[in-house]
């Protein structure tokens, strides 16, 4: 690591003399364009040119993330930060899920300055959280996620790495966690008001309620989690044959079928989720066994499914209850837990949880 002097705060900061130590190469001129509207961190396109022959070897655009430009945030999400570099310097040639190519990462010392250099995705684009997505879309990514789940299933070593910002969960610490959850919904419900249907009010706060006890749940069975898996960290190809995964901060371990229940609850219309349930579940679990995973069933895998849709509520309820709150934002919640809310229903996933 070096100090947070050598690390950019801001785009300005990102010379053609930075880019050429962080690259290697003589790098001329740069340009840079923001990149979507991140809450907890500032993305920028870059626009480069090089002198002699090394452009050949080297692209001409690149993404670069740099820590947010608010204070207040960058403290608030150094945890965050931390996830994130220990992802792309210790986990990703580990891993098979897909995501750009990283060119340079460096954090600070205090984990509140962050720069991370990556392939410039374009035309790919990024999955709309409030529109939702198709089957089609849908199956990629779930397809994808084993690529995570599958080379760190069961492992311990990856239980115990010290880059999670949510490590598998002990008494002590799933009592902790059930707690904030407790206070993250109530916050979140009087965040939205009548924006959310009585029925849906209720079903979060019977299902964070029990949160303690579902995290405690089937303990023998893990892998890192990305463990805020949804349309706005993926971006897809115009023509929907690939997808990649971006936005490490949350990476954690535990159940791996969180994050595929996550995803199909907070990414698919209900009647759309209804419908696909088991095929994409099929399809995950057919994934998953193309890494070797042995011992779990079909029939586990569903169950682990419908148990693993409390992950829906839960980071909703803490992303709205401790962000600053936004139009978009406060929709986006909204539509979140409410898909969230009616695939517990759907899926009867409260009558799994042992809550003694």
């Amino acid at each position: 690591m070096t100090t947070a002097a050598a690390i950019p705060r801001c785009p300005e900061d990102v010379t053609p003399q930075w880019l050429s130590t962080a690259l290697g190469a003589d790098v001329t001129t740069v340009e840079t364009a923001p990149i979507g509207t991140g809450q907890t961190g500032a993305t920028y396109r870059l626009t480069v040119t090089y002198s002699g022959e090394q452009e050949r070897d080297l692209p001409t655009t690149f993404a670069v993330k740099l820590p947010s430009q608010d204070e207040t945030v960058r403290e608030r999400v150094a945890l965050g930060y931390r996830a994130e570099h220990a992802f792309y310097t210790h986990v990703a040639d580990a891993v098979r899920v897909p995501i750009p190519r990283h060119y340079y990462c460096d954090i600070s010392d205090d984990g509140g300055d962050i720069v991370l250099l990556l392939a410039d995705m374009a035309p790919a684009v990024q999955g709309d959280q409030i529109r939702g997505c198709d089957g089609v879309e849908a199956e990629l990514a779930v397809r994808a996620l084993a690529g995570l789940h599958g080379p760190t299933w069961c492992d311990p070593k990856w239980a115990e790495f010290p880059g999670l910002v949510m490590s598998m969960a002990t008494g002590d610490a799933a009592k902790g966690l059930g707690d904030v959850a407790i206070m993250a919904t109530q916050i979140t419900l009087d965040r939205l008001g009548d924006r959310m249907s009585a029925e849906n009010r209720a079903t979060a706060t019977e299902s964070m309620a029990l949160t303690t006890p579902w995290l405690l749940s089937e303990p023998g069975r893990f892998s890192l989690m990305h463990g805020d898996y949804r349309l706005d960290n993926l971006l897809f190809t115009p023509d929907r044959t690939e997808v990649t995964v971006v936005d490490w901060q949350t990476l954690g371990a535990g159940l791996p079928a969180r994050d595929l229940a996550y995803f199909t609850a907070t990414s698919l219309l209900p009647e759309q989720r209804a419908d696909l349930d088991e095929q994409l579940v099929a399809a995950y679990h057919d994934e998953l066994l193309g890494y070797g995973i042995t011992g779990y069933d079909r029939d586990a895998c569903w169950r682990d499914y419908r148990l693993g849709m409390l992950q829906a509520p839960l980071i909703t309820t803490l992303g709205c209850a401790f962000t600053s709150n936004t139009e978009r934002g406060d929709e986006m919640m909204r539509v979140m837990l409410e898909r969230g809310c009616q695939a517990i229903r759907d899926l009867d996933s409260l009558a799994l949880i042992d809550a003694r």
